[in-house]
């Protein structure tokens, strides 16, 4: 690979990086090509963007978006690279269903928004909700007084219009 070629792809990752709102790394040894297209696709039905590229020009793209500091320390070996934006937690879900399947592709450390979590946190991370699933939670919660109320509101009149037939029922009788 020609320098010209290595400063695109750490220009390209740099970016990628910048806006980034989660970054997972990951072992990929011992992993077949075909498994790595399945968890591509998996990780892109989630908007999420897996890739692997040496890890020094990981290293330079990561100094130059000046995001995630501790990650170098995990830069060894065969290191996938997952990059999240709107769901930062769905990588960790992705991640952990496969290797509770095969136990292959351990994480090695990743960090969501600023914070820095190992690789052995990845059953707590995966155990997160998603951003839709707090939002659909807090509707739940907002909604469920409202349909609360309403429902109050309907027993009420349902027992007035069961008294009113009634004292019908009686006048008539």
């Amino acid at each position: 690979m020609n320098k010209e070629r290595k400063t695109e792809i750490v220009a390209e990752v740099a970016e990628l990086l910048s806006k980034s709102s989660a970054v997972f790394l990951t072992d990929y040894s011992g992993i077949s090509v075909a498994d790595i297209s399945k968890l591509r696709n998996e990780f892109r039905k989630e908007g999420v963007i897996y890739k692997v590229v040496k890890n020094t020009l990981f290293e330079r793209a990561l100094n130059e978006s000046g995001k995630y500091p501790k990650l170098t320390e995990h830069l060894t070996g065969m290191t996938g690279f997952v990059i999240a934006y709107d769901n930062p937690v769905a990588p960790a879900k992705i991640i952990k269903k496969y290797f509770d399947d095969t136990q292959k592709l351990p994480l090695k450390a990743c960090y969501i928004e600023t914070s820095y979590y190992d690789g052995k946190t990845l059953n707590q991370l995966a155990a997160l909700p998603s951003k839709a699933e707090i939002i659909a939670g807090i509707l739940g919660s907002i909604n469920a007084p409202a349909s609360g109320i309403v429902g109050a509101l309907n027993a009420v009149m349902r027992d007035l219009v069961s008294v009113i037939d009634e004292i019908a029922k009686k006048k008539a009788a």
